[in-house]
């Protein structure tokens, strides 16, 4: 099945150079430190097409809420402003434009096993996957 998987939580599997690019956007130490250690679910629900991204994790539970295409305020876990615009590329994956101090992108790929995070920032590139919970 394509598209994107709503109302389906996904817990991190995986990491690959996170630290690198936390410390690209700047972000100190001891933040970072949680950050790694953290296995945050991630859930996508929508409702009359307003979506919503709940984060949820031992060190922070974040939610945004977004329509695609149109540009919202959000403060990041770590802490950071951004104005951030969320687009939906083909039918299952969620492009995410963070415009702070430094441009950010963060895409979303879902599919019923998996979903696979890639974060960009300069030129560090960072893989998260993550695995659905039963």
């Amino acid at each position: 099945m394509a598209g994107l998987v709503l109302n389906q939580k996904f817990k991190l599997h995986a990491s690959d150079n996170f630290d690198e690019f936390m410390k690209a956007l700047g972000v100190g130490l001891v933040t970072r430190k949680m950050g790694n250690t953290v296995s945050p679910v991630i859930e996508l629900t929508e409702k009359d097409g307003e979506y919503t991204l709940t984060s949820n994790s031992t060190f922070k539970n974040t939610a945004i809420k977004f329509r695609l295409g149109e540009e919202f305020e959000e403060e990041t876990p770590d802490g950071r402003k951004v104005q951030s615009t969320i687009t939906l590329d083909g039918d299952d994956t969620l492009v995410h434009i963070q415009k702070g101090a430094k441009e950010s992108k963060i895409i979303r790929k879902f599919s019923k096993d998996e979903v696979k995070m890639t974060l960009t920032v300069d030129d560090v590139v960072c893989t998260r996957v993550y695995k659905p919970v039963e």
